[in-house]
């Protein structure tokens, strides 16, 4: 079959039957097109894949596979660094068991912004309440990585920063078993090794993989033991129905060195001020799918999934800052006890969709809906005396400092419509309609004083969409968009939080919009570039402000304090040096740039004009790839610009939340050696050493500044059987 070239990168997943005319008509076996690539691992989707609508949304497909990139400790600015204006928090090494990512000047932290979701589904603790991500798969079991932007509000949820969602491996073909082993060695005593087992057997195919890791940790007192595993079986009833089932499965034991100050980040960013801080988060979730496609013209999916996870760990008592020292008392002999918490977290989520193609005017539209049913219980309790020791240990003695049953419960059914006017330009209008119950039961005790929560909240909300894409050659595309989203109230904003503290009965769900406005492509198999303009508002932030009642008594009010403004430019430029001057080779040198400048900044309340906490100004990422069939290096430059820590802007503060987050610069350079079924891969992270840190936390797991990973190498080898 000739395969000509496509001047747009983008991934297709379809079976096609092929038939030669012979002496008599013969039909060959299926082919499975899986992608077509003219640059290097950089995609755009199709306007409708599985029967999701993505006509005229901002979007990007990282094919992993075509990356060089320390994939054992899933290294996130290598893996998805060609996104534009992801920001990212390295904290992985540190107590957080995944970096948490955002775009556009959101909060990255464990994700919250985003829907995160592996092969179609929910991942993330809950869905709104807790929408926090302590799982995500290892990235050597993971074929690519799809990223929509807040566009993505109305097919999946509306989180402002919209979907990440990272689709693993699927079972070879035509072979009943294929063995896949990897192993990894690498600073800081890393050992990784993966192992993954797939085929097809007539109708069944199925994949699996199972992950082990350990890490003693740049810091003291910062290692890691993690196993992962997923196991996936489908059924392929008739070319039109099938059936699976998946389960995935993370167990962790993590040492937290703790946060420092300003001052002791300067001494020494290795320094650890904590040696009995532990932490584990077991993760499992079921899912069981169904699609169907009736006719040719429509598709229908049902996907439902079931995460029953927890987060629990003991700590020494944070308060006092990573200033208080843990030593043991000399009048006890021993340590002061630990602090202990838990958190149990059980969610199901139900995702019907339907799309179907239809004759509108002269042209073929395309309808694509669903509906959406979930609901979260979320066990939060805390506070617990726990033991002297050192080591990981959960027990504890007396009662909860406080103990919270949350729920959310969600119903939410979603339209779209792709209207096709000729065969270069398409108008997409959307709607979703979000409702929403969440439940607070539980108390806390603060200062002797009992506080009970028993709360209920309803909300009714619609959202509103539309697309637009005009496409002036076959491989480019001028393409916009506007979408509402919203951010509901989470547990947090609704248990109490000190005798001198309220919480507003009129608190409002933060809501806003997205809008972008874009022209993106590719020409021949040279060139690959996005670039766009984005706005995105965000009102109704809810944060804590000072108040005071009518005795003249101070008190706080968590409420809704101000609205925050987004806007720039996000851009993403390839160029293949080698396939310009001689685009039959098959080497390649390219070039590629990922830029954003994002101004983010508060239009109302205490701190209007000042910018969003945690938002570089500039995200810019430069590298350089060599390629032939058997060898291929990467290097990468990664710079990201200041910031602060809270919406004051203050440069220095007592609190170790608030501060400044200098610019950073960071190094990387990998490369990959294949021949036959054998694969060589090594590499060097933060090449320079660059001191840096991306993350100040009030809490878990400091307080106070979390350090970045320094000077790292690894190297590993890949067999397949």
């Amino acid at each position: 079959m000739k395969k000509r070239s496509m001047g747009a990168v983008f991934l297709l997943v379809s079976s096609i039957s092929l038939y030669a005319q012979q002496d008599t008509a013969k039909k060959l076996e299926t082919i499975t097109i899986t992608g077509y690539r003219t640059v290097n691992g950089v995609g755009h989707l199709l306007e409708v894949k599985d029967g999701v609508i993505y006509a005229g949304k901002k979007n990007e497909v990282i094919i992993t596979d075509s990356l060089d990139a320390n994939k054992a400790i899933n290294n996130t600015r290598q893996i998805l660094g060609r996104i534009p204006g992801l920001n990212i928090v390295e904290t992985e090494g540190s107590g957080f068991t995944a970096n948490g990512i955002a775009t556009r000047g959101l909060n990255p932290t464990q994700s919250i912004e985003m829907n995160t979701r592996q092969n179609g589904y929910n991942i993330s603790a809950d869905i709104y309440g807790y929408n926090e991500a302590y799982y995500l798969p290892p990235m050597e079991a993971v074929s690519r990585i799809e990223m929509v932007r807040g566009a993505a509000s109305l097919q999946f949820g509306p989180q402002f920063g919209g979907l990440v969602n990272y689709v693993t491996k699927d079972a070879p073909l035509h072979k009943p078993a294929e063995f896949n082993t990897s192993f990894t060695l690498g600073s800081f005593g890393l050992f990784n090794a993966f192992n993954s087992l797939g085929g097809t057997y007539k109708r069944w195919n199925y994949y699996s993989f199972l992950q082990y890791r350990t890490l003693e940790g740049y810091r003291p007192n910062s290692g890691q033991r993690q196993a992962s595993a997923f196991a996936k079986v489908q059924y392929n009833a008739t070319d039109r129905l099938k059936i699976g089932a998946e389960y995935s499965l993370l167990r962790n034991r993590i040492q937290m060195p703790g946060g420092l100050t300003d001052s002791m980040f300067h001494v020494d960013p290795k320094l650890s001020t904590r040696a009995r801080n532990w932490l584990k988060s077991p993760w499992n979730i079921v899912t069981a799918y169904l699609n169907y496609s009736p006719s040719e013209k429509t598709t229908l999916s049902l996907k439902t999934s079931y995460l029953f996870s927890n987060r629990s760990l003991v700590w020494r008592n944070e308060d006092g800052g990573p200033e208080a020292p843990d030593e043991i008392d000399p009048s006890t002999g021993q340590y002061v006890p630990r602090e202990v918490e838990s958190e149990d977290m059980r969610n199901t989520t139900t995702e019907l969709r339907l799309s179907h193609n239809y004759a509108f005017g002269k042209h073929e539209s395309t309808v694509a809906g669903g509906l959406r049913f979930s609901h979260a219980w979320f066990k939060r309790q805390g506070g617990g005396e726990g033991t002297t020791g050192s080591d990981f240990d959960l027990r504890t003695t007396g009662e909860w400092e406080y103990d919270f049953d949350f729920t959310t419960t969600n119903l939410a059914p979603f339209v779209e419509n792709i209207f096709r006017f000729g065969k270069k330009f398409t108008l997409t209008p959307g709607f979703r309609f979000e409702y929403l119950n969440s439940t607070a039961k539980g108390y806390k005790i603060e200062d002797l004083d009992k506080m009970i929560a028993d709360q209920v909240r309803n909300r009714y909300i619609p959202l509103f969409g539309l697309g637009l894409e005009y496409k002036p050659t076959a491989y480019t595309s001028l393409y916009g968009n506007i979408s509402q989203a919203y951010r509901p109230i989470d547990y947090s904003s609704l248990e109490p939080f000190g005798v001198t503290s309220k919480i507003d009965p009129n608190l409002k769900d933060a809501s806003g919009y997205n809008a972008d406005l874009g022209y993106r492509g590719a020409i021949k198999n040279f060139l690959n570039f996005d670039v766009s303009g984005f706005y995105l508002a965000y009102n109704n932030r809810i944060g804590v402000v000072l108040k005071t009642d009518a005795s003249g008594n101070d008190y706080t009010l968590r409420t809704n304090v101000a609205g925050s403004v987004h806007k720039g430019l996000e851009s993403y430029v390839e160029f293949n040096l080698l396939k310009y001057l001689r685009p039959q080779t098959k080497n390649g040198l390219s070039v590629f740039n990922s830029f954003a400048f994002i101004d983010a900044r508060y239009t109302s309340g205490e701190f209007k004009g000042n910018r969003v906490e945690t938002a570089a100004r500039t995200i810019n990422r430069l590298g350089v790839i060599y390629s032939t069939p058997h060898f291929s290096g990467t290097f990468q430059y990664n710079h990201t610009g200041d910031a602060f820590g809270d919406a004051s802007n203050a440069r220095t503060s007592s609190d170790p939340v608030a501060g400044y987050i200098p610019a950073y610069s960071v190094l990387d350079v990998s490369a990959t050696y294949k021949t036959g079924n054998y694969q060589l891969k090594a590499g060097v992270n933060n090449l320079a050493g660059k001191a840096y840190f991306t993350r100040r936390t009030d809490e878990y797991p400091g307080p106070g500044i979390i350090p970045a990973v320094g000077r790292s190498v690894y190297a590993g080898l890949s067999v397949k059987l």
